[in-house]
């Protein structure tokens, strides 16, 4: 039986780099990017990963993959399918943004086997999309979408935020339910970091009018209530999907499924060790050839981190994690060695367990960050 992996591959250039953004990515010229783009052939080409090993899903990712020539997809999913087991139905995603498609970039992803878009709007709200600093409005996020469908793509994701400067709820409701009646397959909510190094951490946070926390929360709350009235599932904290259209490549993330990173700074996660690629694009360009030599950060995971790595990122899941999943990994019960932390939030109702499995009730979810801090060991 063969074992699976995932595949990143990062496209790190943008139009603009928007307010919020903390990602490694960045404009470039065309030239640049078609530098860029041979060495992630060439980082392809080169790469090893253990025999017997079937690829279960490509995700394109960025920065925006759109802004870069489509025969660049096109030969990036050719080439993994001339080196790798790349399995008939695996779930090939691409990032895209409004203003960087066109139909005949669509009509190209089509041919080169994507089988999923991912199309980063954040806000049907113009003015929220200024603030933020995006490229586009919804208008023009409309259309794309439209051309989408038109180009036959029948699984799309649509990317939201929520606790934008200025948003408050009657603004968040207004964006879910006009993108909730487009029936997108999937939704991603997140909320708004302000991340150290970006233009809206150096702003006066007054100025930014961001909404306290108590009505990030009961935003948050009520746009899971008004989700599941347009019929759309909960199945990871930020994710939520029409039934049977969850992305595989997130869930296999949360549930430590192996996966290989291409790319600029891209993470993997290979034999129970974690690396990524060195985020110098000089570094890069200069040792594609020899993808060892791009590697940084290399961890080594004993047994106590993998298990709290098991916990902490399978809690993200709706469902939680399996006590029997936990024992045939880990040779103990969960609850030897979770138990009492377990227990002390089960009685606060922040989480619960059901049918083997325990899980963050939504009050849980609220408050996440703590909770998993007390998984590591």
């Amino acid at each position: 039986m063969k074992n699976s992996m995932e595949f990143y591959l990062h496209i790190p250039f943008c139009v603009k780099k928007c307010g919020y953004c903390d990602f490694l990515s960045g404009r470039a010229s065309v030239q640049e990017q078609n530098r860029y783009c041979e060495a992630l052939l060439l980082e392809l080409s080169r790469c090893e990963i253990p025999a017997g090993t079937s690829v279960s899903t490509v995700f394109i990712g960025g920065g925006t993959p759109s802004v870069i020539d489509s025969e660049w997809i096109i030969c990036f999913l050719d080439r993994i399918r001339d080196r790798f087991s790349l399995e008939d139905r695996a779930e090939i995603t691409l990032e895209a943004n409004p203003g960087t498609l066109t139909r005949e970039k669509l009509s190209d992803y089509k041919k080169a086997g994507v089988n999923r878009l991912s199309i980063g709007l954040q806000s049907a709200d113009d003015r929220e999309l200024a603030l933020l600093g995006r490229i586009h409005t919804y208008e023009e996020f409309l259309q794309t979408y439209r051309a989408a469908r038109e180009a036959g793509f029948d699984n799309i994701n649509v990317d939201l935020m929520m606790a934008i400067p200025g948003q408050r709820e009657a603004s968040l409701r207004k964006t879910l339910s006009t993108v909730a009646a487009l029936r997108p397959e999937h939704l991603s909510l997140y909320s708004l970091i302000i991340e150290p190094g970006t233009p809206f951490a150096r702003k006066d946070p007054v100025l930014l009018d961001l909404p306290k926390e108590e009505e990030e929360r009961r935003m948050y709350r009520e746009s899971i209530d008004y989700l599941q009235e347009w019929g759309y599932v909960q199945y990871e904290i930020s994710n939520f999907a029409l039934p049977g259209r969850e992305c595989r490549h997130n869930i296999g993330y949360w549930q430590r499924v192996p996966y290989r990173g291409f790319g600029l700074g891209a993470a993997s996660l290979t034999g129970e060790t974690r690396f990524s690629n060195t985020p110098d694009m000089e570094e890069y360009l200069r040792d594609c050839r020899s993808p060892q030599l791009l590697m940084r950060d290399r961890e080594p995971l004993n047994r106590q981190a993998q298990m709290e790595e098991f916990m902490f990122l399978g809690l993200r899941l709706r469902k939680g994690v399996s006590a029997e999943a936990f024992r045939e990994r880990f040779g103990i019960s969960l609850e030897e060695a979770y138990g009492q932390v377990i227990e002390r939030y089960c009685r606060m109702g922040l989480m619960g367990e059901e049918e083997g499995r325990v899980f963050l009730t939504l009050d849980g979810i609220s408050v996440s960050n703590g909770i998993l801090s007390d998984f590591l060991l």
